[in-house]
């Protein structure tokens, strides 16, 4: 069944990751995860039902400016309702209002679901599956057909299942994907009834969706395309709602490195691990630092047996080479942990180091130590880039701070709750400023900007486009650490930095000062 060596991967972090708990994409969100997707050579990105929010609207009219090398952006949406024509269904109407090119439709293949959950006939809903793609075809879309409940269905009821899918592939569906809603089926259950599907309709390509709720999500994906299926969907990190969607952090390696599946180009593959931990900064998510091939444990070493044999052969407890999906490996006792991993970056600052000179040491120890208090430069390069010109000497600083001090008076009565004053030196000159804000850290920003910008004029073309905050350890209550990322711009590049304090103030201030420094480096 694994004749063809294509297996066109179909991120869904977008729309069914979005249903995580905690989980809110804003429209500049979504717009960088889309980026980075396409940049891993993602085929189908599914970015949201426009029939559901503005907020999806608004987004795929700003997708469409983008110009993409990979990926289809894909437009999610329901059957026609009961009763009534296509062309007059306005969630469909909302559907074709994102001028997607691709567009995908879900619709009942388990009878009870159409009998007790829609409420409705077997032959209406085959109906309303039909008569959707049929009209979506007509308006020049390639439809993607989600067959919902599809194992629980034909386990129940195979001959209506099929009939669902059958009703698809005559109205014109590109595509039918299998879907395991619930999450609960087994690979070998899986297999077996892909295989009939593909079986059934040799003539239409079988996709594969599949929810986590057994821990079995990779799984049935992988047992799925050994069964035929040429289309796997899932999400980044495998988020999605109740206990996440199939992680295709994990299927795109299994496809590409273990089968030798064609999944996404043979050499994005090496930015798997920086897209995945990105996406965990932008959904401001804890990364998971277990995760297979991805997580910062997964190539991690301890035991001195196993970090002996390591160091005669990787391969002697490791299944890839790290390196492979762009991931380092950990020997977490040793003193030369990661030291090769630092180097390419530090030459870029220093062509003569070795990963053996005192200056790559030093670096590595004082990396060891700021991830130890919870800073993590994955998603936050500009402030790694200004540490290793710190620490190597290479950078002459802009100003220094004296002192800052923030006021909140509440209630506040045009909307400005806060006051900064900030005191700092600028080449032996005093330079202070007061300014009010919304919020202390809008306040601190202000105050700084203007302290500055007699100086530093090209701080004016520096603007805030993000700010999240994550709580290290929330056992710690009100006393807990935070990580504040910050992304910044200047219309022309983006940058991103961080600061980390038991204080949410300093950590902002900390991420702030950063931004102001990494503008200033690059535009000398």
């Amino acid at each position: 069944m694994m004749q063809q060596s294509k297996v066109t991967a179909y991120d869904s972090t977008l729309r069914d990751g979005a249903q995580a708990q905690g989980v809110s994409f804003t429209v500049e969100d979504k717009l960088k995860i889309v980026e980075q997707l396409d940049a891993l050579g993602i085929g189908y990105i599914e970015a949201g039902n426009p029939g559901s929010n503005p907020k999806d609207l608004a987004f795929f009219k700003r997708v469409a400016e983008l110009k993409l090398q990979h990926a289809k952006i894909i437009a999610f949406g329901s059957t026609r309702r009961i009763g009534i024509q296509a062309a007059d269904d306005n969630n469909l109407r909302s559907l074709l209002s994102a001028n997607t090119q691709s567009v995908a439709i879900f619709g009942k293949s388990w009878d009870y679901q159409v009998t007790d959950i829609l409420r409705t006939t077997l032959a209406e809903n085959l109906a309303m599956i039909g008569d959707t793609i049929a009209y979506l075809k007509t308006q020049g879309k390639e439809v993607v057909f989600d067959a919902e409940h599809f194992y629980d269905g034909y386990k129940a009821n195979a001959e209506y299942a099929m009939q669902t899918l059958q009703a698809a592939a005559d109205a014109g569906a590109d595509v039918l994907t299998l879907c395991d809603t619930n999450g609960g089926s087994f690979p070998n259950e899986v297999f077996e009834i892909t295989q009939k599907a593909v079986a059934r309709f040799p003539q239409v390509q079988i996709g594969i969706h599949c929810h986590n709720d057994c821990e079995m999500a990779v799984a049935n994906s992988m047992a799925a395309v050994q069964a035929g299926a040429r289309q796997v969907q899932g999400t980044m990190n495998g988020i999605g709602e109740r206990c996440g969607n199939a992680n295709l952090c994990s299927i795109i390696p299994n496809l590409q490195l273990k089968l030798g599946l064609n999944c996404i180009p043979q050499e994005n593959i090496t930015s798997l691990t920086y897209v995945a931990r990105f996406i965990s900064e932008v959904a401001n998510m804890p990364f998971n630092d277990k995760a297979p091939y991805v997580g910062n444990d997964a190539f991690s070493h301890k035991g001195g047996m196993h970090i002996d044999a390591v160091n005669k052969n990787p391969i002697s407890y490791e299944h890839i080479n790290p390196e492979q999906v762009g991931n380092i490996r950990h020997i977490l006792v040793s003193e030369v942990a990661g030291r090769g991993a630092l180097l390419n970056k530090l030459q870029q600052i220093e062509p003569g180091l070795t990963k053996d000179s005192p200056d790559t040491i030093r670096v590595l120890e004082q990396l060891k130590t700021l991830e130890h208090e919870g800073y993590q430069f994955e998603g936050a390069e500009s402030s790694f880039d200004l540490l290793m010109h710190k620490l190597l000497g290479k950078f002459e600083p802009f100003f220094s701070l004296k002192q800052y001090n923030v006021s909140i008076f509440e209630p506040s009565s045009d909307g400005l709750n806060s006051s900064a004053t900030i005191h700092v030196n600028v080449n032996g000159k005093a330079a202070n400023a007061t300014a009010q804000g919304d919020g202390p850290v809008n306040a601190l920003d202000k105050a700084m900007r203007s302290a500055l910008e007699s100086f530093y004029p090209a701080i004016n073309e520096i603007k805030l486009v993000d700010y999240k905050v994550r709580v290290l350890d929330s056992s710690q209550a009100t006393a807990a650490k935070v990580r504040v990322i910050i992304e910044s711009t200047d219309q022309q590049q983006s940058w991103t930095t961080i600061g980390v304090s038991t204080d949410i103030i300093e950590a902002s201030w900390l991420a702030l000062k950063d931004a102001v420094e990494y503008k200033l480096l690059i535009s000398k």
